[in-house]
């Protein structure tokens, strides 16, 4: 069982595999060499997804702040620009750290990809004269997780009290147990908390959540990166306020607010906000959009309607991750905006008072739409075409929920089918499409 915990994970922008994830690996080598006797230099080395689109994407911000201690649940993202130059200045990890020179000790490796994941770090301690004194290669598998190569390695299943293997076993367990997919997954996430403590977990994630858009409304001018993309979502939301205002409504305005919360979410992550994984930064807008939708749209909106939203949508991701994958480097887009898109057309559907098979309907529906999609950002950056990505996933997430509940839950279809096909495809989806920008999008327009 993947705990909602790990699918929503509080972190900084841009991207939950290229920054949270290096940030992750680079605090946990630190953490581990600190104390190291003899240590006198940390030199790291990036490979694959993350060399060609590792200064898109922040990879080497994140590690230089991963091996000054900073966590990406707490950084604040107002400071990262003040301790890299002051990094860069003292080229040293600390007053009293061994030495780390931002321009010399990262290397960009653009030939080499290794074996288990595109996404790769390998970091080094060595002494004064140069020999190495602890090394750990860790990789970077999406949604902010990272491993080592002996974590990876098969083992144990987790422990959990109510354990499925597929939608097919959570559906006849919802059955035998006469519970919903929320409960089944509350059940699960109360094996290592307490109630209280996931209740109050979950209430953290959707105030993060919320709080994101709240800032993304606010903010305005060009993101950063060179493309000079603008953002959209402040002038969006006071063209949608002042029609209000006017009692000048289009019968299709409420497309518009949806797009409104993703296009505001994407944007704060473009820019290095703060955000949550949901499953990936990437993807992150869609979540957090359709739950918005359903708070100032929906009747009887309630924080337990919110909580039973976010552990539907956890228990589909949580499928999705463990039998194809939720990243962009692996699968392509599908497995990052049509994972959420997945993930929010479950919550949705079971917000509105869906059956567990009209919530794994509309998980299939949302899904199956998003087969095949490629990842291909623009010069490396999670603004073109991924921000107005989420703002589709956001809506064909509202479309496929009120198409499974039109319906009795009986469908052609499957989610566990449509989770392997879009394995399949990812498998079968050429390297250049798949968060490299070496294809598609990110070499047909010009990147500046």
């Amino acid at each position: 069982m993947i705990s909602a915990f790990d699918l929503f994970k509080i972190g900084i922008g841009p991207s939950s595999s290229h920054t949270v994830g290096p940030m992750v690996a680079a605090l946990r080598f630190r953490t581990r060499t600190e104390r190291l006797p003899g240590l006198a230099r940390i030199q790291a080395e990036i490979f694959g997804s993350l060399a060609w689109t590792g200064r898109g994407h922040g990879t080497d911000t994140a590690i230089f702040l991963g091996l000054l201690g900073h966590d990406p649940r707490s950084i604040d993202p107002d400071a990262v620009a003040g301790l890299v130059a002051a990094l860069g200045a003292a080229k040293r990890l600390g007053p009293s750290g061994p030495g780390f020179d931002p321009a010399a000790d990262l290397a960009f490796n653009f030939t080499d990809v290794l074996p288990l994941h595109t996404n790769a770090l390998r970091f080094r301690a060595l002494d004064g004269a140069g020999a190495v004194l602890d090394a750990e290669t860790y990789y970077s598998v999406g949604g902010g997780f990272v491993v080592t190569e002996a974590e990876a390695a098969p083992g144990a299943e987790t422990d959990c009290p109510l354990p499925y293997a597929s939608a097919a076993g959570l559906l006849a367990l919802c059955l035998r147990e006469d519970r919903t997919i929320a409960q089944v997954q509350f059940a699960n996430e109360c094996g290592s908390r307490d109630p209280e403590a996931v209740e109050a977990g979950l209430d953290a994630i959707r105030d993060a959540m919320f709080a994101c858009i709240d800032r993304g409304l606010r903010q305005d001018g060009e993101l950063p990166g060179g493309l000079r993309v603008r953002r959209r979502a402040k002038r969006l939301h006071d063209d949608l306020t002042a029609g209000r205002l006017r009692n000048a409504r289009a019968a299709h305005e409420i497309v518009d607010w949806i797009s409104l919360y993703a296009l505001a979410v994407n944007e704060e992550n473009a820019a290095g906000g703060r955000v949550v994984t949901a499953p990936t930064n990437g993807a992150a807008g869609i979540v957090p959009a359709v739950l918005r939708y359903a708070r100032d749209f929906c009747p009887d909106w309630s924080e337990a309607r919110a909580r039973e939203f976010l552990l539907t949508a956890a228990a589909v991701g949580g499928l999705i991750k463990t039998r194809a994958s939720i990243s962009g480097a692996e699968v392509g887009c599908q497995g990052e905006v049509g994972s959420a898109a997945a993930m929010a057309a479950a919550g949705l559907a079971a917000f509105l008072g869906g059956s567990p098979a009209q919530v794994e309907n509309a998980a299939e529906i949302a899904m199956e739409h998003h087969l095949g999609m490629t990842c291909d950002p623009i010069g490396g950056l999670v603004q073109i075409p991924c921000i107005e990505r989420n703002a589709f996933g956001a809506n064909k997430a509202v479309v496929a929920a009120s198409l499974a509940l039109r319906g009795d839950g009986i469908h052609r279809v499957s989610l566990d089918e449509v989770i392997e096909t879009m394995r399949q495809t990812g498998h079968d989806m050429q390297a250049k499409y798949k968060e490299t920008s070496l294809g598609g999008l990110a070499v047909n327009v010009a990147a500046c």
